[in-house]
């Protein structure tokens, strides 16, 4: 059986030890290192923000003079723009974590090699991140799709909101935006590159007056083409074409600027039915078809 002296004893040599070790410790020398280590943090901090707002303006004047002197498109301004900011705040949050390692004291290039190690241990996972990044950079070498394209990928139709090596993000035209991994980008239907091709089909009734109709829809055209810029080449006809047994349609063809062609899709359907039922000709159910050039 211990005697109970004995652990008194220790935990007052423990103590002395403590007190000892604490009043060995320069409290003077190691305010000012912890003091200095601030210092030296908030100083690469400075230096960071300096850094980024000079990057940022550089990056700025770089592109807008671009877009001045070559006249490129808008949509591969914002690609290029968005990837080069991402780029060069990567590299630069990289430089302000090492410092601040540094600076604490942690080994960084210890780090850096046991990182190295483990990526080795996790290359075979990975493949899937290193396809990302190649079919990425030649989706940007390619100029296969830009920031604002309306495009169709894996069946997903929408707008692109954002390119980079990872992944693209694609806003469907009801608001989801879609996160789409470069490597699962095998086909991109880009509609914004050409003219768009705007068909519009109206069923008609077999006993119709088709003169009759052909002349209210070609006095729409008339009347209402010039005032919309954005139409690239007008109707050149006004044709029937059979869509069913005993029932024929009347087809209208034109093409628009890309990305306009919903709108005059829509403008003119409704211009063309609201004409013919003003002049009494009776419609059934009407349709409208869309394709590209």
């Amino acid at each position: 059986m211990s005697d109970p002296s004995d652990s008194i004893d220790n935990v007052d040599e423990e103590v002395n030890l403590f007190l000892e070790k604490w009043q060995a410790i320069d409290w003077q020398a190691f305010t000012w290192s912890i003091v200095l280590l601030i210092l030296q943090i908030f100083l690469a901090l400075i230096i960071f923000f300096i850094l980024r707002r000079i990057g940022r303006f550089t990056i700025e004047k770089i592109f807008t003079k671009y877009i001045e002197e070559k006249h490129t498109v808008p949509n591969r301004l914002n690609t290029l723009h968005k990837l080069s900011k991402n780029i060069f705040n990567a590299v630069l949050y990289f430089f302000l974590v090492y410092t601040i390692l540094e600076l604490i004291g942690i080994p960084v290039g210890t780090l850096l090699a046991s990182a190295g190690v483990l990526g080795l241990a996790l290359s075979l996972g990975a493949q899937g991140f290193v396809s990302d990044i190649v079919n990425g950079f030649m989706i940007l070498l390619e100029k296969q799709i830009d920031v604002g394209d309306v495009v169709e990928i894996k069946g997903i139709n929408g707008t692109v909101e954002d390119v980079n090596l990872k992944t693209t993000q694609v806003k469907d035209f009801d608001g989801t935006l879609h996160y789409i991994p470069n490597r699962e980008i095998t086909i991109v239907s880009n509609l914004s590159r050409a003219d768009m091709r705007v068909r519009i089909k109206i069923k008609l009734f077999a006993a119709t007056d088709l003169e009759r109709v052909r002349k209210v829809l070609t006095h729409v055209n008339k009347t209402s083409l010039p005032e919309y810029d954005e139409i690239t080449i007008e109707p050149t006809e006004i044709s029937f074409v059979p869509i069913s047994p005993g029932q024929i349609a009347v087809q209208i063809t034109m093409f628009s600027e890309a990305g306009t062609q919903y709108d005059i899709r829509n403008i003119f359907y409704e211009k063309y039915v609201a004409a013919l039922i003003k002049d009494g000709i009776a419609l059934p159910n009407a349709t409208f078809e869309l394709s590209g050039e």
